[in-house]
């Protein structure tokens, strides 16, 4: 037994945390957690979990309409934005009660309250100092919004989900997955949607073909697509409407400005300076491959390190740190051929690199693609198309991107992704069975190139 009061002590119950002191105290290790907010941290809370319950809601309003061609006469019901936020915020609550009975049944011990680190082996909690050999944070992310004139008057994913009254008009600003993804949630639930970026194209990092579809798509749906384009002040009116003054001088009156413009290292007040952890200019922590900081006993896992800012990412990396201090195996997280969704609308499906990135690592490279009107659409109607491309090395025949647009991406990707991680060549694409009839037979019936790069020049 040695002689602090634990062995782990955890700061943030998100999931790398949670999953972290879980792991930990199964194997017999003394943890104590502190959460000062939320048990689930970002992802069950105010991000992953009620976004996707958001997603659900605002594409039902399209499914009717598409229902007409198969039969259905029925009119659109109206929306009540207080019933779903209210349901949402239930599940929500059952959820911090399952994480946080998770927490109690491993035996770890739960402490609510800010955490702040006083020593390399202290924390302080309510006014108590508790020390432990090892501490590890996890205190995930926060969104940012950037100093601008009246920028109190914005809203955040923090608080989008819980607005008291459901806006007619939202003003969407951010170019990133969050902010395409609340520019697909509040069109379709039925407010009039605009999104601004300052680029050229959202979504970027992204293949470029995929992000120039989304948009198309997007704006056949009738979300207002502004690029090039920012806010430079808010102002609020006197019967309660935001008057955006936009970089070309024009105004949006609005409802609502939903700020998605990114996110930051969760690290304010956590003390972290004053032991000296070192930090890099967003404030995320700097780890080695085991996840330990600059100060020996420190670690830190999730977003907070500004790695990969996925929930799975989080689990993943929690996981390989309790088996680096209390276990055996000694295997590395691998941050290649993630697989990933934005769930837009149309959904985006994605794995390994883009395009154009691809292009860069394989001077012979073969892209395969296929564009089409779903069968669905035949009798609905809508004229929502689906994008899907296979990226193959053409020196060794191995599939190393894959990347989609269209219903249930995120669901067919997840499979890609295996195949792809376990080094599935085109051939074996080829030689699988397909599906029929689905979308994703698509992925294993392409025979034919679209393009071809040659010493890393396309080919006529």
């Amino acid at each position: 037994m040695s002689n602090f009061d634990f062995d782990l002590f955890v700061i943030g119950a998100g999931s790398g945390g949670v999953r972290a002191a879980r792991m930990a105290a199964a194997k017999g290790v003394r943890v104590a957690v502190a959460e000062d907010r939320y048990m689930g941290g970002t992802c069950v809370n105010v991000g992953c979990v009620p976004k996707k319950l958001y997603v659900y809601a605002s594409q039902y309003s399209e499914q009717i309409e598409e229902s007409r061609g198969f039969g259905w006469d029925a009119a659109v019901p109206a929306f009540d934005w207080n019933r779903l936020r209210d349901n949402k915020k239930a599940e929500i609550s059952r959820l911090n009660g399952i994480y946080n009975n998770l927490l109690d049944n491993s035996g770890a011990e739960v402490l609510n309250g800010r955490a702040t680190v006083v020593g390399p082996n202290q924390v302080e909690v309510n006014g108590n100092t508790y020390s432990a050999e090892r501490i590890l944070v996890a205190t995930g992310g926060w969104p940012t919004v950037p100093a601008i004139e009246g920028a109190e008057h914005a809203l955040t994913s923090n608080e989008i989900f819980d607005m008291e009254q459901f806006p007619q008009r939202i003003l969407i600003v951010g170019g990133g997955y969050i902010a395409v993804e609340f520019a697909g949630i509040f069109n379709g639930l039925g407010a009039k949607t605009t999104q601004l970026y300052r680029g050229e194209l959202f979504l970027r990092g992204f293949d470029n073909q995929v992000r120039s579809f989304v948009a198309e798509e997007m704006r056949k749906k009738g979300v207002d697509l502004r690029f090039n384009l920012n806010v430079e002040s808010i102002q609020k009116l006197e019967d309660g409407t935001l008057s955006a003054t936009l970089t070309d001088g024009s105004t949006i009156e609005t409802d609502a400005v939903l700020y998605a413009t990114g996110r930051k290292p969760n690290v304010n007040g956590l003390g972290l300076e004053s032991v000296g952890v070192s930090q890099a200019k967003d404030g995320s922590i700097e780890v080695d491959q085991n996840f330990r900081s600059s100060v020996e006993s420190i670690y830190a896992i999730g977003d907070v390190i500004n790695r990969v800012q996925l929930t799975p990412v989080a689990l993943a990396e929690g996981m390989q740190l309790v088996e680096h201090l209390y276990g055996e195996q000694q295997r590395q997280v691998s941050y290649e051929l993630i697989p990933t969704a934005v769930f837009s609308q149309p959904n985006i499906g994605t794995v390994g690199p883009s395009e154009e990135q691809a292009v860069a690592q394989y001077p012979n490279l073969d892209v395969y693609q296929s564009e089409f009107r779903a069968m669905k659409h035949t009798l609905s109607g809508l004229q929502e198309r689906t994008l899907m491309k296979l990226l193959v090395d053409a020196d060794t025949d191995r599939v190393v991107g894959a990347h989609m647009v269209g219903p249930d991406a995120g669901e067919i990707t997840q499979g890609l992704g295996i195949a792809l991680k376990a080094g599935a060549t085109k051939a074996v694409f080829d030689s699988t069975i397909g599906i029929h009839p689905t979308a994703a037979e698509e992925f294993v019936t392409m025979r034919d190139t679209a393009r071809r790069y040659r010493g890393g020049q396309l080919q006529s």
